[in-house]
């Protein structure tokens, strides 16, 4: 089969588009025929050795797939071949034309759901969903703000928050980002480069602050926020888009009274897969329902990986890059 190869750490142009052996899925996995993958920051930081996990080298590239099951290990029920599937890849390989999963792992995909969108929503839309569900524990009614809000991530937490129920208001670094933003469903938005972020946060909010902060930037957009906050509530760590890790003055914390909580969605499926089964029903639900539409910023061939990533890393993404066998 072709696949997306990452045969030493470095720069993503090293990436090598070239033939790997089929997977083997033993007795308690599925093999899966992927349709679509979806790109997220974790793979570029991957190629480049910088991510907490070093797989053995050589490896495939890839964390969200949708795609069919094409074969079933002797202990699995839950799935026949020719069923429509998508899925988080735990251990990477999703840039590749098929994957084998535990058979645990899979998420049914409705036949009106596009294996584009399936694969979109997996990483993205889920990190937000649990972000706001499990780890904010989002009421309606609270005022949440997201930054990188043009992002594939972004742009879920924009959703996610307005199914639950929450005022939203959309941070992001330009006026066409900040428009794309308002498409997802954002109540109001900033564009920092013009605006003081933290000052721009508090007018919105009458004075009182973010009752939710989903983060994906860090850098100065994190240390603005947390000077943002409301008593109560909750900054939310999901990721470092700016490349740079901010350092928080825990006085802040304390004089300000709220909580900085770490959101780690690959974590969470693994401890929780049960709750994280119920998550998948309930998002897949909103999507039927037309609540959540996962943004799709462009589909990109596979033998075409490296320009896929490289849109990412650009941050000339607005919703999801996914590539397609």
């Amino acid at each position: 089969m072709k696949a997306l190869v990452c045969n030493n750490f470095g720069d993503v142009n090293t990436l090598s588009y070239q033939e790997m052996p089929d997977p083997n899925a033993g007795s308690d996995d599925v093999l899966v025929q992927v349709r679509a993958a979806g790109v997220v920051f974790t793979d570029i930081l991957l190629a480049e050795g910088k991510y907490q996990t070093k797989p053995a080298l050589p490896f495939i590239l890839g964390t969200e797939i949708s795609g069919d099951v094409v074969a079933v290990g002797s202990n699995v029920t839950r799935f026949k071949p020719g069923d429509r599937v998508m899925s988080l890849a735990m251990n990477f390989g999703a840039f590749a034309e098929k994957i084998a999963l535990p058979g645990w792992l899979p998420t049914r995909l409705p036949p009106n759901i596009s294996y584009e969108s399936g694969a979109a929503m997996m990483s993205s839309t889920a990190t937000a969903q649990h972000a706001l569900r499990q780890r904010a524990d989002m009421q309606v009614g609270e005022t949440l703000v997201v930054t990188g809000a043009a992002g594939a991530t972004g742009s879920g937490a924009i959703q996610v928050g307005k199914a639950i129920g929450a005022r939203v208001i959309a941070v992001c670094s330009s006026d066409e980002k900040a428009a794309f933003a308002k498409s997802q469903g954002a109540d109001e938005t900033i564009n920092y480069t013009k605006e003081d972020l933290k000052k721009a946060i508090k007018e919105r909010t009458g004075g009182r602050g973010a009752d939710v902060v989903f983060d994906t930037v860090g850098g100065d957009v994190f240390g603005a926020c947390a000077r943002a906050m409301a008593t109560n509530g909750r900054l939310l760590v999901v990721g470092f888009a700016s490349g740079n890790l901010p350092i928080l003055p825990v006085n802040l914390t304390l004089v300000k009274v709220y909580s900085v909580i770490g959101v780690h969605w690959l974590t969470f499926v693994r401890q929780q897969p049960e709750l994280h089964a119920k998550n998948m029903e309930e998002l897949l639900v909103w999507v039927e329902q037309g609540i959540i539409n996962p943004a799709i910023d462009s589909v990109v061939p596979l033998s075409e990986g490296v320009a896929a990533l490289k849109r990412l890393s650009s941050r000339r993404a607005m919703g999801k890059v996914v590539i397609k066998p």
